[in-house]
């Protein structure tokens, strides 16, 4: 709110503008008399935009950035011993080159690592191959190839024992802990269609307490509920906890109240109080009446949700992750609750995402909207590929852009794809057709634009200018730019630059139903194949602050309240995904519990 207040005491009152629902100026005005430049409606590999005069320029390894302030400063990592640009690391300690690498300082091998450093060691080959990627599209090139080089390390040296061992059910409990609701998650299974499933509704289950041989069943009715997950209480038991248990709800062995009858399947008491009522059938119409169950197509729904249209083989158009400015054709290869596992073509690097992902597409449509495309040299399609229907991509939002539009050179405010935990000064570079726009992070551009990356207008990881001031979130600032605390008016006058005007952004805001605090499995977006355990710390508007537990802050991202890459409590063991539990950094230190270490190797492989 201080920039806020700055700008309007700056502003004379008649060129002040008016605060909309968004809370935001509806734009500023600019600092200099010339008009931005309309879009180019061709473009091509080798297209470079214009540099202004103003910024230094550094090359390294062949490689031209800008720089503001021109003053380099150079950085070793500590996990590979890469030496780069200090301002290009990752994370505010600037001690690592990428996620990958400071994620590996906690695990087992940094011992190794540190080692090798103190005897005098060179660089790795890694390390060595990483100076030569593109400065600026650091993350996404680093994260690439430390996971095809770690996952060939552990293929050769040690077998990862997968994660499939954490207990939600008493993770919950021990912290008390509320999971996120179902219905917050309109992508997954049962998303659409969880109905008032809630504490108090009765279902069919296994009896675990008998000494029968047989299968029986037994009641049990919802004492609390986390995502798919639900504790039971065997009715009978009442306030006695020693029997309950934790069940996804969206298993086979769950059914309603009735089933058992239908189906010829006995009903049987728990053991341990099969005594303490002598007519149990009584005790069961006094206590059902009025009582609800699951819906008796629940189990119907649940397989029917569970089929997806995605297949093996079929081609898309996806982000490039080593170049962001542009895509590839890619071939699903594995398809797991949703989620695509994508292999490029020419290439056997592969890309995590949900099939609701806005970084995936039809075949053709870069080139409808005249986004940067790599071509593929593959001639003739293997069999059984074809390009994936248009129908079962996400659809973007129809906008007019006749009228007053996004332009060139307009400033705002963007998460960075490349750092999740930032929102940054940012520039439109190129407006595409269909609403979409080419972003770049002002500081930290290449001078190819190889590192623009791509929102559509509608995008809610795109902001007016003032949107982290008002709701007290940090902005980051352009690297280098050393006029802080940093203010809006102040930077606009300087580059002669003006905002993009607040009532092109999108302002809706849905009854999402998240709440700071609540539990989900979220995606580690800085390296996709990963699920795991994570917390909504924040709640700005639609955005979530997504911390995953037992790590540091710095590695909280912040994802949009309808991202396809939050799942409620349980969405990993009913899909057969591999859930990554916490880091617990007490122990990751003492290198005592197993799985810990592997997990974090796992965040490499």
């Amino acid at each position: 709110m201080e920039n806020t207040r700055n700008l309007a005491e700056r502003t004379p009152r008649s060129e002040r503008k008016r605060q909309d629902s968004f809370g935001m100026f509806d734009g500023y005005d600019s600092c200099s008399e010339e008009s931005t430049s309309s879009s180019s409606s061709e473009d091509s590999e080798d297209e470079v935009p214009s540099i202004p005069a103003s910024l230094p320029i550094i090359k390294n390894n062949g490689q031209v950035y800008t720089y503001p302030d021109g003053k380099a400063g150079m950085a070793t990592c500590e996990m590979c011993g890469m030496v780069g640009v200090r301002d290009a690391f990752y994370s505010k300690t600037k001690r690592f080159c990428s996620v990958s690498c400071s994620r590996s300082y906690s695990s087992n091998s940094k011992k190794a690592s540190i080692m090798a450093r103190l005897q005098g060691k060179p660089p790795t080959k890694k390390a060595k191959v990483l100076q030569k990627q593109p400065l600026m599209a650091k993350l996404a090139a680093y994260a690439q190839y430390q996971a095809s080089q770690q996952q060939q390390n552990l293929a050769k040296s040690k077998a990862v024992v997968p994660v499939e061992c954490f207990d939600w059910g008493r993770y919950i409990c021990s912290n008390n802990l509320v999971g996120a609701p179902v219905s917050c998650f309109k992508h997954v299974p049962m998303g659409t269609c969880w109905g008032d499933l809630a504490e108090g509704v009765r279902v069919e289950v296994l009896n675990s307490d008998t000494n029968l041989s047989t299968k029986v069943y037994w009641i049990a009715g919802i004492v609390k509920l986390a995502g798919f997950k639900a504790l039971l209480r065997y009715e009978g038991f009442d306030n006695d906890t020693s029997r309950d248990f934790w069940c996804n709800l969206c298993v086979p062995e769950i059914h309603p109240v009735g089933w058992c009858a239908s189906s010829g399947k006995p009903l049987v008491p728990p053991k341990s109080i099969q005594n303490k009522y002598s007519n149990w059938k009584a005790f069961l119409v006094k206590r059902l009446t009025g009582a609800k169950t699951l819906p008796p197509d629940f189990a119907a729904k649940v397989h029917e949700n569970m089929q997806f249209p995605f297949k093996k083989l079929m081609r898309v158009e996806v982000v490039d992750k080593t170049h962001l400015c542009r895509t590839r054709v890619a071939l699903v290869e594995q398809v797991i609750g949703g989620r695509l596992r994508l292999v490029y073509e020419e290439s056997s690097d592969d890309f995590w995402c949900h099939m609701y992902s806005p970084l995936i597409h039809a075949i053709g449509w870069s080139r409808s909207i005249g986004h940067r495309f790599k071509r593929s040299d593959v001639s003739k399609k293997i069999d059984g590929q074809m390009d994936a229907p248009a129908l079962l991509f996400a659809k973007v939002k129809d906008v007019d852009q006749s009228g007053e539009w996004f332009k060139d050179g307009m400033k705002l405010e963007a998460i960075d794809p490349l750092n999740l935990s930032a929102i940054c000064v940012a520039t439109v570079r190129k407006v595409l057709a269909d609403g979409f726009l080419m972003i770049a992070i002002d500081g930290s551009e290449a001078a190819d634009g190889s590192d623009w990356f791509c929102y559509h207008s509608t995008s809610p990881s795109i902001f007016p200018a003032g949107f982290c001031g008002i709701n007290n979130i940090e902005l980051t600032p352009p690297r280098g730019y050393t006029k802080l605390p940093f203010k809006w008016f102040d930077y606009l006058r300087e580059t002669s630059s003006i905002a993009a005007p607040v009532k092109l952004f999108n302002k809706d805001v849905p009854n999402h139903g998240f709440r700071q605090g609540m539990k989900l499995e979220a995606v580690d977006l800085m390296d996709p194949r990963l699920v795991c355990v994570a917390t909504v710390t924040r709640i700005v508007h639609r955005l979530l602050r997504i911390h995953f537990d037992g790590w540091e802050d710095e590695y909280d991202q912040w994802v949009d309240c309808q991202s396809p890459d939050l799942y409620p409590v349980g969405w990993c063991q009913l899909t057969g995904y591999q859930l990554q539990p916490p880091a617990a950094q007490s122990e990751i230190n003492s290198l005592s519990p197993p799985y810990f270490v592997e997990e974090a190797l796992l965040a490499n492989w």
